[in-house]
C-alpha cells in the first residue's frame, strides 16, 4: 500500500536547507535525539527526506542538517553511484513512506571523483574489480570534462583537470540515471508529489549547494561551471 506524501516538496526543502544553515552558522539544535523521539519510531517512520549521498565519513547527514531520528530515510554508497538497490530504497522512501524530495548528495574533495581521474590516465592503478565496477559510471563524467577542451589524447591528465567540476558532471549524471532508472519516482515527479535536487557539499564551509533540481520546486540553483554544463 502506497503513503501519500505529508508535506509539498517545496516545504520539505525548505525545511532541510534550513537545517543546514544552522549547522553553517553553528547553532544546531539536534531535534529529534531524545529518548521520547525513539520511543515514537519504534513501530513506524515517516520521513519527509529521502538522501541519496556519498559514503564518505564526512558527510554525517544528520549532522549537517540538523535533522533527528526518522527525519532522513538514507542510501549511500562510494561515488554516489546509482544502483539497483540505490533506486530501490528510494522507491520505498516514496511510495511506501510518503517521502516528497530526495536529494542526491556530492561533495568536493571526492575521493572516488579521484579516483575515477587517475584510472583515466594513461597508466592507471591497480584496484580491484568490485572498486573498478563502481567507479565505471563516474568514468564517463571525467571523458566529459577532459574532452570539452583537449582532444589531442583521451588519456587525463589530474594536474590538468577541476576535480569539484567533475564531481558536478557526476552529480547531474546521478540524479538523470537515478531518474531513468524508476518510472515510479518519475511518476511521483510527473505528479508534483516529490521533487528531486543534486548538492554537492562544501567540506570546508559546510554548506550544500544545490546545482540541479527536478520537479515542481521553487530554489536557487548555483550556476554550474562551463564545464559542468
Amino acid at each position: 500500500m502506497s503513503t501519500a506524501q505529508r508535506v509539498s516538496p517545496q516545504e520539505a526543502w525548505e525545511t532541510f536547507i534550513a537545517g543546514n544553515e544552522r549547522f553553517i552558522t553553528g547553532i544546531s539544535e539536534h531535534p529529534n535525539q531524545n529518548v521520547e523521539r525513539r520511543s515514537e519510531l519504534v513501530n513506524s517512520q515517516s520521513p519527509d527526506v529521502a538522501l541519496f549521498g556519498c559514503s564518505d565519513s564526512r558527510l554525517a547527514a544528520e549532522i549537517i542538517f540538523d535533522c533527528g531520528l526518522g527525519d532522513l530515510f538514507i542510501a549511500r554508497n562510494m561515488g554516489h553511484v546509482v544502483a539497483e538497490s540505490i533506486t530501490a530504497s528510494m522507491e520505498y522512501a516514496v511510495h511506501y513512506l510518503g517521502s516528497a524530495l530526495i536529494v542526491v548528495l556530492a561533495h568536493d574533495s571526492c575521493g572516488a571523483v579521484a579516483a575515477a581521474i587517475e584510472q583515466s590516465n594513461r597508466t592507471p592503478s591497480s584496484v580491484t574489480d568490485s572498486v573498478a565496477n563502481t567507479l565505471a559510471p563516474v568514468l564517463p563524467s571525467v571523458q566529459q570534462y577532459w574532452l570539452r577542451e583537449r582532444r589531442e589524447t583521451p588519456y587525463v591528465d589530474a594536474s590538468s583537470v577541476d576535480a569539484d567540476a567533475i564531481g558536478r558532471i557526476h552529480l547531474r549524471a546521478t540524479v538523470d540515471q537515478l531518474l531513468r532508472s524508476s518510472q515510479t519516482l518519475r511518476d511521483a515527479v510527473d505528479r508534483g508529489d516529490v521533487a528531486v535536487v543534486g548538492c554537492q557539499y562544501s567540506l570546508v564551509e559546510g554548506r550544500a549547494v544545490p546545482y540541479i533540481s527536478v520537479g515542481k520546486l521553487e530554489i536557487n540553483l548555483a550556476e554550474s561551471d562551463s564545464a559542468a554544463a
